[in-house]
């Protein structure tokens, strides 16, 4: 069988941004990266753009407390949003990015979809419910990861998708996912090639 392509193997740093107006110009197609601390975000995304390290991982949860913008080419960008639910933070700076995010999911014309990463062994929690509303509110496209799959055996890890769904808005999808044994890559490839519109640009 064909290795399906992936066209996110080309992303790099461009600049991590404390405040909105600090992001790159509002043009092109932004997709953003969210999730709890801990739900395994960074590995997320550094299996799908195929580079060990591109997203720090920490065994310290939390550690991405500004907007990180990664680019795949002048148009197309990946941002990914600070982590959620740590405790070490002080309650200003969680304030702080609580009204950064909204004004981001309110005012960000080129965000084209979000994706919300969960565990699959703890998925709906209070942030992701606020993020999934802020989606809907935005009419923004929204895919649930549901990482660490390979944590679960396939019976139990189908039964927690299924559940997901059938609490999510219309505008939401979700799959499950393993950056370990890499479950569901293509999935995601295919999810995120489409709000990219890279299939467009094939024909």
């Amino acid at each position: 069988m064909m290795k399906k392509k992936n066209p996110f193997r080309v992303a790099s740093y461009v600049l991590s941004a404390h405040q909105l107006r600090q992001l790159p110009v509002d043009t092109g197609i932004e997709v953003a990266v969210a999730g709890r601390s801990n739900a395994g975000k960074s590995s997320a995304i550094n299996t799908f753009t195929d580079q060990k390290s591109l997203a720090r991982t920490s065994k310290t949860p939390g550690r991405t407390q500004q907007i990180v913008i990664f680019e795949l080419d002048e148009r197309r960008r990946i941002a990914d949003l600070p982590g959620y639910g740590y405790a070490k933070v002080p309650t200003r700076l969680k304030h702080h990015w609580r009204a950064v995010m909204e004004r981001y999911f309110q005012t960000r014309r080129s965000l084209h979809g979000v994706v919300l990463v969960m565990d699959i062994r703890h998925p709906m929690r209070e942030f992701d419910r606020q993020l999934l509303a802020w989606c809907e509110v935005a009419d923004i496209p929204c895919h649930v990861l549901l990482t660490k799959a390979d944590k679960l055996k396939r019976g139990p890890a189908q039964s927690t998708l299924l559940k997901v769904r059938r609490e999510l808005p219309a505008i939401a999808s979700a799959q499950v996912f393993s950056s370990h044994n890499k479950t569901g890559l293509d999935e995601l490839i295919d999810k995120l090639s489409d709000w990219y519109e890279y299939e467009d640009e094939e024909g």
